[in-house]
């Protein structure tokens, strides 16, 4: 008994992942309204779902390997519960925030993001070779992007084929051979093989301080063109 318990610790968390995500979509359908109560807007809650999948995406890895609980379902399960929370979840911001700026029917552009964050993950799940580099733009990656574009497009007007134009960027980055470094690094002495994540940790914090929400974008915008400049070195 106990060890079933100890065994479904890390599902139980993938779980909230997933609760998180299924919370966050219901929020994008209330972008523009306060909502629990509050002055902060349905897509600002969405945000914060978002982000407390993004924890629980976090601790359910960290735990099944403390726990010794590593399992075949925990690994579908979290990519279940990612392409919810990280593909469909700011995908449903977008298209929310797409329609109330009067994109009419274009909006559902934005469901090309969950349909290829699938594609992304499943290539993941077969492929034992993505620990410390990744083939694609990583789900978790797209989701920090779309966070910090909406932010800005939900208080800016930006023309349609921008968005439709990043949107497909987007998608096909997630199934693309570029090789993305990872933000593990196994040697933190090394500056000369891990100069590209300490420049990415310190450039994602300064836009995010000089740009807010939006400097998210900008950081995930660093991140691919880093991993094209890695990969040619």
């Amino acid at each position: 008994m106990i060890k079933a318990i100890r065994n479904n610790i890390p599902n139980a968390i993938t779980s909230l992942n997933l609760l998180f995500g299924c919370m966050a979509c219901i929020m994008a359908f209330h972008c523009f309204d306060p909502m629990c109560g509050t002055s902060i807007k349905g897509y600002q809650w969405a945000f914060i779902f978002i982000a407390l999948s993004a924890v629980a995406d976090f601790f359910d890895g960290l735990v099944a390997r403390l726990l010794h609980a590593v399992s075949g379902i925990g690994k579908e399960l979290d990519s279940l519960a990612d392409s919810v929370s990280f593909g469909l979840a700011p995908a449903l911001v977008l298209y929310n925030i797409m329609i109330g700026q009067g994109a009419g029917h274009w909006a559902l552009f934005a469901l090309l993001l969950p349909v290829f964050g699938a594609l992304r993950l499943a290539r993941f799940n077969i492929d034992p070779n993505q620990s410390t580099v990744f083939t694609g733009l990583p789900i978790p990656a797209n989701a920090i992007f779309w966070i910090g574009f909406t932010a800005w497009y939900a208080m800016h007007p930006v023309p349609l084929w921008v968005v439709i134009l990043l949107i497909v960027v987007l998608s096909l980055l997630m199934v693309c051979n570029l090789r993305m470094f990872s933000l593990k690094m196994h040697n933190l002495s090394s500056l000369k093989q891990n100069w590209a994540q300490y420049l990415q940790v310190v450039a994602t914090v300064a836009f995010v301080v000089l740009m807010g929400l939006p400097g998210l974008a900008a950081a995930i915008t660093l991140y691919v063109l880093l991993s094209i400049i890695k990969r040619e070195k």
